[in-house]
Formats: structure tokens, sequence, C-alpha cells
């Protein structure tokens, strides 16, 4: 079976936890998209795994993960990432795999990157870390992949800058590289778990451009990103939070205003909303279910995993969004354009909080009768089952309602 996971909000919804949990099922996990930019946190125990590149599954000691052919590869952040996860007692050696056709990023890309940036007529937010740039010389046919590597012609075309960074790497990736299509190709009927990054609103084409990453975030670049075709996909899981979260500059419809600063500062504080790979405080707002019900049609998502639920525990009432209001008018479907986005305001429903901790409950029909109403209007507004519901940091803090492996 081929599960992808993708985020349906602006990233940060919890995919990391979600990978984990559902990785102890699967043989393989694939990660598709994005670079070190991303950030995942795992929480076992009293260990917190932070992770940037490599897919979420490491952390079970059998499983096979592979970074995969839509991703771009800091060679430097990579191993640094694995001797923390040395570090950490993960054995990581004869199970990592990197795509052959994956791009790399180069030391220079990240000056080009800041550089862009504070030239942009509309800063983005960028981390930085020359993701965007990697993907804009894929682009315009002047990366440097894995493969290349290898090729000697093509190694000795480089400058001598990217070859003296790139040489000390050459033997320590070799062992790692493989041919991505034949790997899944003999790895099929295995149980294999697509781990996204970002979320769907910053996805290059479906996102909120030019506010969004570069590479593929949405479903579909799944299937681009790992070398196997569309019909191969059995099942797609979009992930949530209870509230929505966005890092970086670009519209956010439904974040809260000035007169909600000190419900946004209980939520970054109780939900933790820091960046995993800046640090920067996450902008917070409502549950924008306009943004939501769009991200499960472009993807055609088959369930929804709501995550952080237990956020909302002392909350004496909970708000969503339910629609926008630009110039007078209410709009139910998320707009392309950035100035539509940018002038609306949203329109919320109120519901009751249930004033009680859940991060205990082990079935869904233990939550409180005002959590299990929120969950049920969420799924009528957007047409999709919540599937799985998150109730804390920990893996085993986590309800299924319907079986993510069960075909429907």
């Amino acid at each position: 079976m081929n599960l992808v996971v993708i985020g349906a909000q602006w990233g940060d919804e919890g995919k990391g936890k979600i990978v984990d949990f559902l990785a102890e099922r699967a043989d393989v996990i694939v990660r598709y998209s994005g670079g070190a930019n991303a950030g995942h946190t795992i929480v076992h125990g009293d260990i917190t795994y932070k992770l940037h590149l490599v897919p979420s599954g490491i952390i079970y000691p059998d499983r096979k993960v592979i970074l995969g052919i839509g991703m771009v590869i800091d060679p430097q952040a990579l191993f640094g990432e694995l001797d923390t996860l040395a570090g950490q007692g993960i054995d990581w050696k004869d199970r990592v795999f990197i795509a052959d056709r994956a791009h790399l990023v180069l030391p220079r890309y990240r000056e080009i990157d800041l550089e862009t940036e504070k030239k942009r007529r509309r800063p983005i937010g960028t981390t930085g870390r020359g993701i965007g740039v990697a993907y804009a010389m894929k682009s315009a046919r002047d990366g440097i992949r894995i493969a290349d590597l290898y090729d000697e012609e093509a190694f000795a075309s480089y400058l001598p800058e990217d070859r003296e960074y790139l040489l000390p790497y050459k033997d320590k990736l070799r062992g790692m590289v493989v041919d991505m299509p034949v790997f899944m190709h003999r790895h099929e009927g295995q149980v294999i778990l697509f781990e996204g990054a970002q979320g769907t609103l910053l996805d290059l084409d479906l996102g909120t451009y030019p506010f969004v990453s570069s590479g593929m975030s949405c479903a579909a670049g799944a299937v681009a990103g790992s070398g196997i075709g569309p019909r191969k996909i059995d099942k797609i899981l979009g992930v949530f939070k209870a509230y929505s979260t966005r890092v970086g500059n670009g519209p956010f419809p439904s974040e809260f205003r000035k007169e909600d600063s000190e419900l946004e500062n209980t939520i970054r504080s109780v939900g933790r909303e820091y960046g995993v790979t800046t640090g920067r405080p996450r902008r917070c707002g409502y549950l924008d279910l306009v943004a939501l019900k769009y991200a499960c049609l472009v993807n055609s998502i088959d369930g929804l995993v709501l995550t952080h639920l237990d956020v909302y525990d002392q909350m004496d009432a909970i708000q969503v969004c339910t629609a926008y209001e630009v110039d007078g008018k209410h709009i139910t479907d998320f707009p392309a354009s950035i100035s539509v986005l940018n002038k609306a305001k949203p329109v919320t429903q109120s519901f009751h909080g249930w004033k009680k901790p859940i991060g205990n409950t082990a079935f869904f029909d233990e939550l409180p009768v005002q959590a299990r109403e929120y969950i049920a209007f969420i799924e009528e507004f957007t047409k999709t089952q919540v599937d799985i519901v998150s109730v804390g940091y920990e893996r085993r803090k986590t309800i299924v309602r319907r079986s993510p492996w069960t075909l429907s």
C-alpha cells in the first residue's frame, strides 16, 4: 500500500509526529520534497528529535528511509543531522538512501538567497538556506544532482569552489545513493509511506504565490518526487491543526487581530508555536475552513488528521473561520489573488470549549461532546472525515477513528 501524508495548511501541522506514528506499519518512508528549511519534531519520552532532511520514520530501528527526487539536499546539513541522530542513539547506517536525481544545495546558494530576499519588491521571509535558489537552478537547468557527482565530465565543469565543497562528500554519499524508480519498483507491494514537507498553501503552484516554498508540497508531489506513477497512490491523508499558523510573510486571512493578542500568546505558548528550523514565533489564527476545504479539494484528500486539539483544553469558546469578508461581500472559495486575501477579514462561528484535559483520551467517543461537535462541524464543512485525532506530542496520544491502512 502507498499512503501519502501531506500538510493541509501552511506547514507545521504536526506531520512529523503523524508520520512517526504511522511508520510502525510501513516498510519504507519516502520524503519527496523540500530541503533543510522544513522541520519535523518527534517526541519519544524524554527525547525530542528535530528532523529537517531525514524522513520521520528513521526513529524506528528497522525502517528504510529515502530522500526523494523532489528534494534539494545540503550535504553538510544532512550529515550534521545524521550525526545528531547517532548521538541520540539512532543507528541510521544502511537505512538512509538518497535519490540520484535529487539536487544539491551549495554554500553560495545561501548567499544568493539572502541577497535576493533583500532586493525583492515583496519580501517572502525565506529561511536563507539556499533552498529556493537550488530549485531555481534546477528549473534553469543549471543545477547539480547527486548523480552528477560521479560523472567526471560534469564534475570537472563545476566552479572550483563548488568542487572543493563537494569533493569530501562524494565518498560519504556514495553508499547511500540509489536509482529511485528502480528502488521503488523493487519495493512494490510493500507498505510505503510518503512524507510531505511544508503544506498545501505553500505549494509552488497551489499556494499563496509568491509567498510559497519552491517545491511541490501537494499530494501530486509524492508522485513526481519519488519516481512512481500516479495510479500507484492508494490513499492521501491531510494533516491540519485545530487552529492555523503561518511562518514568514504572506496573506493569512484568519490571523488573530490585535484584540486577540492574549489568545494568540496563549496558543503560541501552549502549542509551542515556534519554528523548528528558524525558532521564529509563528503567526497564529483561527482554524481556516475555507482554506482547509480548498486543500481537501486540490489534493483529493481521503481522510483528515487533526492535531493540537488539546491546545484548546482550557478555552471557554473556540472560533473557526467559515468565510472571508472582502469589500462587504462573503467569499467561501479560496482565491488566487494575494490582494483579495490581504483584504479578507475572517467570518467566524463560535463553539463551546470543553474545559478539561483530553491528553489521556484513548478513544474518540471518550472525547468531550464539545470536542466531538467541533470535529463534526469540520467534517461537514470540508466533506472529509477526520480519521485520526492527535491530543499530545507523544506517539501514544493519538486516537484512530478509521484505520489509515484501510482502502475506502
